[in-house]
């Protein structure tokens, strides 16, 4: 894509290899070469080009990694479009761009991830993968042992029926569920079709980060965190999904740049 490209000085600069001004020279003068041919002044690479001067491999400098946990509060959406009214990132304030892995609707709060790493966001988005995640759920009424029942075997939502799922009885009107699936309001939806109205929703944890933090406030995942979540996550790719039938749906977008598209409305908002 034509946005992801940029002009090869400019590309240089930023790895700190010499000035813009100073790469246009050493592009004259035929030391660099874009996958392994000398190129004309003013040629834009890609992020797939491999960019060598004097035979030596130059990479361009990564913005340092960002991983938070946010207790999202009720009321903020999961949004990058900043002229919507009390999207995350303006609530977060962060320094630096960063964006929410997935979402979690505007009427529930808890853990969300925030940051600025896009390979993570597509490991962990692919619902395909089985990534727990774990809520406790408030509903209007007196929870039966039929309703756990159910809702643990799963319910036709969707056009489809949702996993078999863990599901626990908290209190009279509390209970706990973790799922592997990311459909669209997916705990709402069940509830409804069993004839209960969700309250309060919360999520309390997602993989191995179990939400540690109050409301409205967010941390730096620890590197031991990050080190065990990139583990459990770094199975999901390729020879898993290689190994999947031809039919499962691949309608399920997880590209965090598209997100907000109601096109891909039908997944990943609880």
């Amino acid at each position: 894509m034509e946005e992801n490209l940029k002009r090869l000085n400019k590309f240089i600069g930023e790895t700190g290899f010499c000035s813009r001004r100073e790469a246009d020279k050493i592009i004259e003068e035929g030391r660099v070469t874009i996958n392994g041919v000398v190129p004309e002044l003013g040629t834009k690479v890609g992020p797939d080009d491999e960019v060598r001067i004097d035979g030596k491999l130059i990479r361009e400098k990564r913005e340092k990694p960002i991983y938070l946990a946010f207790n999202k509060p009720v009321g903020i959406e999961c949004t990058t479009n900043l002229e919507v009214r009390n999207n995350i990132v303006d609530y977060i304030n962060y320094p630096t761009r960063i964006f929410p892995i997935g979402r979690l609707d505007k009427a529930s709060e808890g853990l969300i991830f925030m940051t600025n790493d896009g390979d993570i966001v597509n490991k962990i988005l692919r619902a395909r993968n089985n990534h727990e995640k774990e809520y406790t759920v408030t509903v209007n009424k007196l929870i039966t042992d039929r309703f756990i029942e159910k809702m643990g075997n799963g319910v036709p939502i969707l056009d489809t029926v949702t996993r078999k799922c863990k599901v626990e009885k908290i209190s009279s009107t509390t209970f706990k569920i973790i799922l592997t699936q990311g459909l669209n309001r997916q705990i709402r939806r069940m509830c409804e079709y069993l004839g209960y109205e969700v309250t309060a929703l919360k999520r309390i944890r997602i993989i191995n980060i179990s939400l540690d933090i109050p409301v409205g406030r967010f941390r730096d995942l620890t590197d031991a965190e990050i080190k065990e979540l990139n583990q459990l996550i770094e199975p999901s790719s390729k020879t898993e999904e290689a190994s999947l039938p031809k039919q499962e749906p691949v309608k399920r977008r997880t590209e965090f740049i598209k997100r907000d598209d109601p096109r891909f409305k039908k997944r990943g908002d609880y």
